[in-house]
Order: structure tokens, then C-alpha cells, then sequence
């Protein structure tokens, strides 16, 4: 473990950014796919912050979690684990799933890959942690 301030930062403004789009934006474009390209780039950077993981391998895994969600919510998870009546559980777990989720995530993992290696500040860990 570890802890870098630089990932810490990025986590908190998206967090933030996220918790505004949840909390006032109710529209078709911002919330149901900007706020899904963010999430990825968000759990990416609360990864970085804290473990010592490649670039590479933060960014696949991050990838492969949303995705192992996104297919959880086509089989109900919330309900099967009984929570159908938190809204807490509703919101981060999510109730629906969409193929276009999938594409997001996706678009979210290039547009952080794309951005980690022209402007990143940690381009030597790309993958390998030094």
C-alpha cells in the first residue's frame, strides 16, 4: 500500500463532479453516459491512490469490475441480495443494465489510458510500479 496525493486529488473533484451529476442533473446524455465514462476514471484514481498497481493493470481490472457489475444489475443482484428497497444500493449498485454501459466504461478506460499516457504524472508505471 501506499498513498499519492497527485490520485487523492483527482479522486475528490470526481467524486464530487459525480455527486452533482446525481444529485441535480436529470437528463439523457449527462447522467446515464458522461457520469458512466467518469465512474471508471473515478475507481481508477481511488485504486492509484492507495495501491501500488501499474497503469495497465489498474485500468483492466477497473474495466472488468464495471463491467462484472453492469452484468450483476441484468440479473437482479439488488433484489437477489434483498436490498431492492435501499435507495443506497439502488444508486451505487444500479437496477438496469445497458449494453451502452458497457460501450462508457469502455469510452471512460481509453479516454483515462489516453490521458495517462500524454499527461500522467506517473507515465514510468505504465506497466510496472517503480
Amino acid at each position: 500500500m501506499r498513498f499519492k496525493a497527485y490520485y487523492c486529488f483527482w479522486s475528490i473533484i470526481l467524486f464530487l463532479i459525480e455527486l452533482y451529476i446525481a444529485l441535480y442533473v436529470d437528463d439523457n446524455f449527462v447522467r446515464p453516459y458522461l457520469g458512466d465514462v467518469l465512474v471508471v476514471i473515478l475507481i481508477y484514481a481511488m485504486v492509484r491512490t492507495c495501491f501500488k498497481v501499474s497503469i495497465v493493470t489498474t485500468a483492466l481490472g477497473v474495466l472488468i469490475f464495471s463491467f462484472c457489475i453492469e452484468i450483476l444489475q441484468y440479473f437482479k443482484i439488488v433484489e437477489i441480495l434483498g436490498l431492492g428497497s435501499s435507495a443506497f444500493a439502488r444508486t451505487v449498485i444500479g437496477t438496469t443494465f445497458a449494453w451502452e454501459d458497457l460501450v462508457a466504461y469502455s469510452v471512460g478506460i481509453v479516454i483515462l489510458l489516453c490521458f495517462e499516457k500524454s499527461f500522467g504524472r506517473y507515465k514510468k508505471e505504465w506497466f510496472a510500479v517503480k
